[in-house]
């Protein structure tokens, strides 16, 4: 039985125009559509929704596109949402 092996990159490459949730380090999670990336991660995200967790609750903030540094990235779900 053999199995495909992608690479990372090539894997957040299948994903450009479609939806993914980023989780960031501390208490926030994005979620928009990706339309480009580098080789560090570094994101440009359009139709953006950035959720920030509190202690008052969950904040929700719209944006038209974001330059998302890969730096500050814990994990990426392709097509998902928090």
């Amino acid at each position: 039985m053999a199995t495909l092996r992608l690479q990372p990159l090539a894997l957040i490459d299948k994903c450009i125009g479609d939806k993914i949730w980023v989780i960031m380090k501390g208490e926030k999670e994005i979620v928009g559509t990706l339309r480009g990336f580098d080789e560090y991660v570094n994101m440009v995200l359009e139709d953006v929704v950035e959720y920030e967790y509190t202690a008052s609750g969950r904040k929700e903030t719209a944006l038209d596109q974001i330059l998302l540094n890969g730096a500050n990235i814990c994990m990426m779900i392709p097509g998902g949402s928090p």
